[in-house]
């Protein structure tokens, strides 16, 4: 051979980054040990009956394709759910697609939507798959930084500033993954204005939106004049705890809904039967499960942040998601040096904050989605490294006291 397989690839792929979350918990696997506050991923098993119900399936012979877009009695009860919570109605047969979770509709939605070219205003800090799903449709991605001081929230001045004559697309996320926020109804209008008088394109993407703590999630396309002009995209993975179910949906007018199914039927054909069957029971009778789960989560949003804060380092409090992100300059180091040092100090995994855009330098991504042992735990182990570099606690709470750390 001529030449080598690095230069035969796409240079659109070769040129691709690492995910900053996977390159970072490669060092994770090394270390043994280790609790990981890394990982969004609920720590709760997917409830009984709903597991129950894709073992149900599995006995009554359920095991065959599906239609591209999903089964129809999921695609229906997906309508009325949005329809119930919402006020959104869409037409299950044309206008909802079953994706084999949010990240297959995302990249879906990028790829029938984006050109060589095209931009994509991306507000950041975000996840980490937006960026790079633009650059492999061939698009130029446009972030759009956030900063604590406006509680990591997009504004409409930011966007149209950014729009240029080859902008076509506005990728939304709230609540957002890494930092927590969210965004109240008459903001999303204020940027929805700018959507409407630049004629964008709004990728919505929701999967926390069950995940809210204060106040009501506001969605995208339910605002005046923005059903038409967005992508919703959703899911079960966080809500129900079904991370590995691989279930998700996409919702938008038939025309479009029917490009992304072209896309689909070629390269995915179908999500499992099995998983949608679990997905059906979850929107069904998963509601009681789910509230419990979130009323979980945000007990262990209260003390985590409150920990952070003790300890002397600033936290914002996230509003929805099961992340929090503090913030970590106090003690001298970037993101990435902070989190190795905290994995090789401490033996505890959080995720830089640079591995969702340049501007969560300075902030670590640490998920609340686990034990509240683990968190306990975890959060003394910083405490004690974060005493190591310096920072003065603002309070020695009772699990952050030096004598029970060194004990731990």
């Amino acid at each position: 051979m001529t030449s080598t397989w690095h230069e035969r690839l796409n240079p659109l792929v070769r040129n691709l980054p690492p995910s900053g979350i996977r390159r970072f918990f490669d060092l994770v696997a090394e270390t043994k040990g280790v609790i990981s506050l890394g990982v969004g991923e609920p720590d709760f098993v997917t409830p009984w009956h709903i597991r129950e119900a894709c073992i149900y399936s599995l006995e009554k012979g359920y095991t065959m394709y599906t239609s591209n877009s999903g089964l129809l009695e999921l695609r229906q009860a997906i309508a009325r759910h949005l329809a119930e919570t919402y006020g959104l109605f869409y037409d299950p047969k044309k206008e909802i697609l079953v994706t084999v979770g949010v990240s297959q509709g995302l990249d879906l939605a990028v790829r029938a939507l984006v050109g060589p070219g095209d931009e994509v205003l991306v507000p950041e800090p975000s996840y980490v798959s937006y960026a790079p799903v633009v650059t492999l449709a061939g698009g130029r991605v446009v972030p759009l930084p956030t900063t604590v001081e406006e509680e990591f929230r997009l504004s409409p001045q930011q966007v149209e500033a950014a729009i240029t004559p080859r902008t076509k697309v506005l990728i939304l996320s709230y609540p957002n993954n890494p930092t927590g926020a969210v965004m109240d109804r008459r903001r999303l209008l204020e940027i929805c204005e700018v959507v409407k008088a630049h004629d964008l394109l709004v990728i919505s993407d929701e999967i926390y939106d069950k995940l809210t703590y204060e106040g009501e999630h506001t969605c995208v396309a339910s605002l005046p004049g923005m059903k038409e002009r967005t992508v919703l995209l959703n899911g079960f993975s966080k809500s129900y705890a079904m991370t590995g179910w691989r279930i998700g949906f996409a919702c938008s007018n038939a025309e479009f809904i029917a490009a992304m199914t072209r896309i689909h039927q070629y390269t995915m054909l179908c999500a499992p039967i099995t998983a949608q069957m679990a997905a059906l029971e979850a929107l069904r009778n998963g509601h009681a499960a789910m509230e419990r789960m979130v009323r979980e989560y945000n007990r262990r949003r209260l003390l985590v942040v409150q920990a952070f804060r003790d300890m002397g380092l600033a936290c914002f409090e996230p509003k929805g998601a099961f992340y929090a992100f503090p913030e970590i300059r106090a003690t001298g180091l970037s993101s990435e040096a902070f989190a190795e040092a905290l994995l090789y100090e401490e033996k505890v995994a959080v995720v830089p904050g640079n591995a969702f855009g340049a501007s969560g330098e300075g902030f670590v991504r640490c998920s609340y989605a686990a034990s509240t042992d683990d968190l306990i735990e975890a959060l003394r182990r910083i405490a004690r490294m974060v005493r190591r570099r310096g920072v003065r606690p603002r309070v020695i709470s009772a699990f952050l006291s030096p004598a029970r750390s060194a004990a731990g």
